[in-house]
């Protein structure tokens, strides 16, 4: 199938969409993805990804173990993201308070092809993750994005995450969201 085509078929049906786990047959079209997130954050000045990160060995380590996720299109994939269920150490500390304190699911890395950018994809993905999280009896999900990244945070604000506070990484300051999640999740 050719890209081209994949936004004719976006346009068509939200329900053509699939949530899978990512394997390593996936990986250098994840590696794509990157690229092209990278390439746009250059391009408007953004700080969060550069040349030493995210890299293929990151997708990689994602993918082995059992983290990597990808949410496809006619068996194309359209978003990629690092799903984990077993906590990031960066938030155990936050400039702030978080709304809960439970297991959480938490996405990083998330990527979405070019040719389907603004038309709803991330957004589509976090509410897979939500739905996942929600299947494994985790009712509390976090991220963390660049200052600078606006379309992330406009994405949280629209799924209804709260800015909690400051996360601090050897690489610089993020900004922490967390939403609660409820058993509607579930539903379509």
């Amino acid at each position: 199938m050719n890209y081209e085509g994949i936004i004719a078929i976006f346009a068509h049906d939200m329900s053509d969409f699939k949530f899978r786990t990512a394997t390593m047959q996936d990986a250098e079209r994840i590696w794509t993805l990157m690229q092209q997130a990278k390439a746009q954050m250059y391009r408007e000045g953004k700080q969060q990804w550069d040349e030493s990160y995210p890299l293929p060995c990151h997708i990689e380590a994602d993918i082995t173990k059992g983290y990597a996720h990808v949410l496809c299109l006619e068996d194309v994939v359209v978003a990629y993201g690092a799903v984990a269920f077993d906590g990031e150490p960066a938030y155990d500390v936050i400039e702030g308070e978080w709304l809960s304190v439970q297991p959480y699911v938490v996405v990083h890395r998330l990527a979405v092809a070019d040719e389907v950018k603004r038309q709803g994809v991330a957004t589509r993905f976090m509410q897979e993750v939500e739905k996942l999280a929600v299947a494994h009896g985790v009712f509390s999900f976090k991220v963390d994005t660049n200052y600078d990244n606006f379309y992330m945070q406009r994405m949280m604000k629209t799924l209804g995450f709260t800015h909690c506070g400051t996360i601090h990484y050897p690489r610089g300051e993020r900004m922490g969201y967390e939403k609660e999640l409820k058993i509607e999740t579930l539903t379509p």
